[in-house]
């Protein structure tokens, strides 16, 4: 019996996104359909590279063809992606804003910022980073670019800044653009105007996700950036201390303020326990267990992961070369898997983003 490229959406249909609770039909992320004899191809477009449930969704879709056309059919999946996003982010060829902010000081927001945007990227996607923190910029030294300074160049009349590119990702700083011997007094007006420039006068070009490393805190920054930009959503760093978690709690009402409205995209538990090198099966919780996922289940926000306290980490970033690009190492697994949650998340957001816009138009 010869198949139909009718019949081929019609099994498919059957197969649901977990995430955006719609069929892969409806949603449009079956492509490319080929029929030969008993022969089948098609391409499955997933709203991230990161997508953690890939395999979960081909399962599906060989399993679909099998039960409602034929169990004899070879079938060939093509699992790609299209990376989603709103509207308009504010920034020509972005895609989707993520902000990383944290209540405090000291948590590790920067080391998650920089691990996140290179794990993205590992996955496949485009991504750029901004090291927003004006107070206290590192990715310059974890990224081993102390003293580096970006290009200018002139386009349509415009001078545009040209990030700096390293291990497959676009980065700007405001530390590339001060003394770091230097103490700057920076006032309000002058964080602003700084950190738009960053995002405005820069030649970002084609980026799935821009990670924006807050400083700590709920201050001018966070404003200037969310009030400006479509922010796609905030991560959240704690870690397990109660005193972290409150300034957490804190940093995520900012974000769920009306004034600011910014979805958040999930809570990381940075410095979650000590593993020893030498026993790495041991888990030692110094600062308390469980406490950024009790947050999580409080404010009923998603929980993206807990982060170990291992000493590779810092001095991975110190070195200049983040512990993600550790291609045998356990740390890179844990950022990876953090990274592939965060997509998820954005995916959903956007996602949820078009249903209110879809009902508002109608």
């Amino acid at each position: 019996m010869e198949i139909t490229q009718q019949q081929v959406l019609q099994a498919l249909s059957n197969v649901e996104e977990p995430d955006l609770k719609k069929d892969l039909v409806t949603l449009n992320m079956i492509q490319d359909i080929v029929i030969d004899g008993q022969r089948l191809s098609f391409s499955v477009i997933l709203t991230t590279p990161a997508c953690p449930l890939k395999a979960l969704i081909e399962n599906a879709c060989r399993n679909a063809i099998k039960h409602f056309i034929s169990k004899d059919i070879e079938v060939s999946i093509n699992m790609t992606s299209r990376v989603t996003s709103q509207k308009n982010t504010g920034v020509p060829g972005v895609k989707n804003i993520i902000a990383v902010a944290s209540g405090k000081g000291g948590v590790g927001k920067s080391t998650v910022s920089v691990n996140l945007a290179l794990a993205l990227a590992k996955t496949g996607a485009k991504v750029g980073l901004i090291d927003a923190d004006i107070y206290g910029p590192s990715i310059p030294i974890m990224f081993g670019l102390e003293g580096a300074r970006p290009l200018a160049s002139n386009v349509n009349g415009k001078t545009r800044i040209e990030p700096i590119e390293k291990y497959g990702i676009k980065l700007l700083s405001i530390g590339f653009f001060t003394d770091p011997n230097q103490p700057v007094p920076w006032r309000g007006p002058m964080v602003s105007t700084a950190v738009k420039q960053l995002f405005n006068d820069a030649d970002w070009g084609e980026l799935d996700y821009l990670v924006i490393d807050l400083p700590p805190g709920t201050g001018d920054i966070h404003i200037t950036v969310t009030q400006s930009f479509p922010v796609t959503g905030a991560v959240i760093v704690t870690t397990p201390q109660n005193v972290a978690l409150a300034d957490a709690k804190k940093g995520i009402g900012m974000f769920m303020m009306n004034a600011i409205n910014v979805p958040i995209l999930g809570i990381v538990e940075n410095m979650s326990y000590f593993t020893p090198a030498e026993l790495p099966d041991n888990k030692y919780y110094i600062f308390g267990q469980g406490g950024g996922q009790k947050l999580a289940q409080t404010l009923d926000v998603p929980f993206l992961g807990e982060i170990p306290l291992i000493k590779g980490i810092s001095d991975s970033g110190d070195a200049g070369k983040p512990i993600v690009l550790d291609e045998d190492g356990g740390m890179s697994i844990a950022f990876m898997e953090m990274a592939r949650r965060v997509a998820q998340q954005v995916s959903i957001a956007n996602a949820e983003k078009a249903n209110v816009m879809n009902v508002a138009n109608n």
